[in-house]
This record gives C-alpha cells, structure tokens and sequence, in this order.
C-alpha cells in the first residue's frame, strides 16, 4: 500500500492539526459540559474548506483521498470526538449521497453549499423500530401529482437541527403496500411543511452532537428531490454507509490515541510507593498494549481507505476496521480511566470525557453485531 499523502494533503491534515490544538481543544469542552451544539467551530471549519473534504472541487470540495481524510480525522478527533462526530458525519453520510446519486442539479443545489461549509448535512435512516433492520423502516412516501407524500419519523439523527443544518437526506419506503418493498432517497429542506424537529437528545456521550428525531407528517416534496433511483434507495444508503464506517474506524484511532497520550502523561506524573507509576509493569503493560492494538487499529482503516481510493472493494475491510478500531478505542478508555485512578473517573478531567464518547463508536454507522455478519458474509456464510 502506498499510504503517502501529496504535499496538498499534508498541508491540509496539517491545518486541521493546527485547528484541533488551537481552536477545538480549548472551546469544546465547555459546549460538552453544556450539551450544546458549537456551531461556531463548524463554521469556521467551514470557512477553512474542511466540510468538502470527500467532494471534488468540481462541486465546492476539496477533493481529498480518503487516506487523507483519515489522517485529518485521527487530528480533529485528539481534540474532541463531538466535534469531530458532527464533522465526519457531515462528510461522509451527510454529503456522499448527493455527490454519489444525485443528478447535477441537485449537486449544485444542495452539494455545493455543504461542501463549500455554507450548510451542514443529515443522514436519515434510523428510526424507532428500524435500525440494525435497514429494511424494517416506515418512513413511506407516496407519489403525489408531480411529488411525493412522506409520512414517518427518524431517530438520533445528526446535524439536522443546528441554525447551519439544510435539512436532511432521508430513506422511505416506495411501492404499494401489499407487494414487495422498495426504498428511494429524498431530500427534504428545513422548514418544509409537515418536517418538525424533536428536542436535542441527551446522550451518554457526544453530548454536544446535535441529535433528534425528526417527524414527518404529510411532507411534499416535489420529483426533484428524489435521489438516484427509486428502486434503489437501500442499497444507495448501504454504499454510502460503507464510508461511513471507514470515517467511525478514523475516530476510533483519534479517541484511543487521545487517550493513550493522557494516560501515559498522568502514569509519569502521579507518583505512588515513592516513584512514578509508570516505573510499575502492571501500568507499562496496559500503556504498551494500547499502543500495540491502536498500530493493529490503525493499518485495518488504513488499508480500507487505500481500497477505496484505488476503485476495489472495501465493503468487508471498511467493517474489519470498525468493529476492531471501535472495540479497542472502548477498551482502551477502560484501560485509561484505571491508569488514572479516581480522578478520571471525574467528569471534569478529559480522559473522563473520552471514556463517555466511546461507547457509541461500537453502535454507530452499524453495530459491531451488523459489522460480524458483513464480514461472515463475505467470508461465504
């Protein structure tokens, strides 16, 4: 594999290093702390050209390799994984769909400010009863003299309810009732009739991740707002998911780093028994076995991202990557708050606040459950 980055992207994995210490890192854990969405760094973000990152310039991007973006992820996630959830989000599920399927209107009506970090992008799939079931979905849309009629609701859906939010992409069951079910995708806009926003929800963490549930109760949309094929709606959501997974694998790496870095600064600070606990093998061995699994981590994303980049399948490498990244960035927070002792078991330490955002890294984008079937079923079961 040919990992290495054109002086382009270094420059721009570069910027976001220096954005994460400088801007990121001192303002999100206050919006954390507060369970608020701050949009002023995605703005900003914006104004920088990183919400475009997957787009080609042709349509407001900046056309980066996906290797690139997952070096840029691994930077904006040290600093802070709401932050960087709402980022990835963005780019991948919230933008891919439309650059993917849409026609060139819609890419130039709805891409191009997102890419170009004028509006921020939403994915829905989820929904009460439908999650890991892609197919169980409700949502339906009906065709409605020269539209369609969309009835339903959606779950912890991101970026949909921010002041920047253009609205949201969604999945909806087509076709008659009683035959065979079909999915298309349709954008809905903000402020459309019939779309209401529920309150932001409380998570354990990404607790400034703007997430809702969105009802939709006789929504109208016009044909141009369908996206790609009618008929194909789930399998269209299902390709875009695959990035999707690649960019939680990313976020994974930056949480297990951040916190191997914390843990390892703390063990040769806190001192016990008249030394530093970094002296004792039982705290070298776990700072060493983070480190080990994060390298381990680290080549699985790696190498789907190459896939992806070189035009090869990566559907089975994409999920390898998130179910290991996933379940080491979990374990390795454990493994930190224990380093740390009763003090990174406050909520007012950072390592604390990492160990809260890593549970969700193994439920979204797929649970680590759908990611073993992805995998055993390419291994031919």
């Amino acid at each position: 594999m040919d990992l290495s980055l054109g002086e382009r992207e270094r420059d721009l994995v570069g910027l976001c290093r220096d954005f994460a210490r400088n801007e990121i890192a001192p303002r999100a854990p206050l919006a954390w702390e507060e369970g608020r969405c701050p949009i002023d760094l995605l703005r900003e973000m914006g104004e920088l050209g990183l919400l475009g990152m997957l787009v080609p310039e042709e349509w407001g991007g900046i056309g980066m390799s996906t290797v690139g973006f997952v070096a840029a992820m691994e930077q904006i996630g040290l600093a802070d994984q709401s932050v960087a959830a709402a980022w990835q989000a963005h780019v991948t599920i919230g933008s891919l769909p439309l650059y993917l399927f849409g026609d060139d209107a819609q890419r130039e009506r709805w891409l191009r400010p997102l890419a170009e970090g004028r509006a921020l992008g939403a994915f829905g799939l989820t929904e009460p009863d439908a999650g890991s079931d892609a197919r169980g979905i409700r949502t339906r849309a009906e065709r409605r003299d020269g539209g369609w009629l969309i009835n339903g609701r959606k779950t912890f859906i991101s970026n949909a309810g921010t002041d920047m939010s253009f609205g949201v992409t969604l999945l909806a069951r087509t076709g008659p009732t009683d035959g065979p079910p079909t999915y298309a995708s349709f954008v809905v806009e903000r402020d459309t009739t019939g779309f209401t926003l529920g309150p932001k929800m409380r998570g354990i963490g990404w607790r400034s991740l703007d997430t809702r549930e969105l009802s939709f109760e006789d929504v109208w949309v016009p044909d141009d707002h369908l996206v790609g094929d009618p008929d194909l709606g789930l399998s269209q959501f299902l390709r875009t998911l695959e990035v999707g997974r690649i960019s939680i694998a990313a976020l994974s790496l930056s949480l297990t780093r951040a916190v191997l870095d914390l843990a390892t600064d703390y063990a040769r600070q806190r001192t016990q028994f008249g030394q530093p606990i970094s002296k004792f093998q039982a705290v070298q061995f776990k700072l060493a076995d983070i480190a080990t699994e994060l390298e381990a981590a680290r080549w699985l994303t790696y190498r789907a991202a190459y896939l992806r980049d070189s035009g090869e399948p990566f559907q089975k490498e994409a999920a390898m990557a998130k179910l290991k990244a996933s379940r080491t960035a979990t374990w390795a927070a454990s493994e930190a708050v224990q380093i740390h002792g009763g003090v990174g078991y406050m909520l007012e330490t950072p390592v604390a606040r990492f160990y809260c955002d890593s549970k969700v890294l193994e439920i979204g984008e797929g649970t680590n459950e759908i990611q073993h079937l992805v995998i055993a079923r390419a291994l031919g079961c």
